[in-house]
């Protein structure tokens, strides 16, 4: 009998099906930009507090408890930044951070039960360690970068007294 000459196999191959190669990736949409309207920088009247006057409207935050932070940028340095406060707010205020410099007017007090956050001004400089800068979130907004972000909390408004109608006579 004659013997047929074996032909060496692979490691044996699992016997599932064959799977279909993947499909290629579908080319993402981009989705249309939409951009929100501006937000309207509040007054010196709204934020308790003067505004340094080359300062821009960033924006505004819920700090929470009804409470509000707004941000400015500045060109303007950190020194000088603070200089300018230290003399319209007639403090030294406190340097809370060398680096990144960070210096904190706390300005009212703070009450726990109503207040997310101390009324106040908070200097945060942004070119520290070779930073260019906190960017300007306006499409095309000058500068492209503020130096220093002036941070301003309020003094929560007040909410209306309810008074109890006056009985009739």
């Amino acid at each position: 009998m004659a013997l047929a000459a074996q032909v060496p196999q692979p490691f044996p191959r699992p016997q599932t099906p064959a799977r279909p190669a993947p499909a290629a990736p579908e080319t993402a949409k981009s989705a249309p930009v939409v951009e929100l309207p501006a937000e309207a920088p509040p007054t010196e009247l709204d934020l308790g507090f003067p505004v340094y006057p080359s300062a821009q409207f960033v924006g505004s935050y819920d700090a929470g408890r009804g409470q509000r932070y707004y941000l400015y940028g500045s060109e303007a340095g950190f020194a000088a930044l603070v200089k300018y406060y230290q003399g319209v707010l007639k403090t030294r205020g406190t340097l809370v951070f060398d680096a990144p410099a960070t210096h904190v007017f706390e300005i009212g007090r703070f009450r726990e039960e109503t207040m997310a956050f101390p009324p106040g001004v908070t200097i945060k400089d942004y070119t520290w360690n070779g930073s260019a800068g906190y960017m300007n979130p306006k499409r095309d907004g000058k500068p492209a970068r503020f130096s220093t972000i002036i941070q301003f909390v309020p003094e929560p408004k007040a909410p209306p007294v309810a008074t109890a109608p006056t009985p009739a006579r």
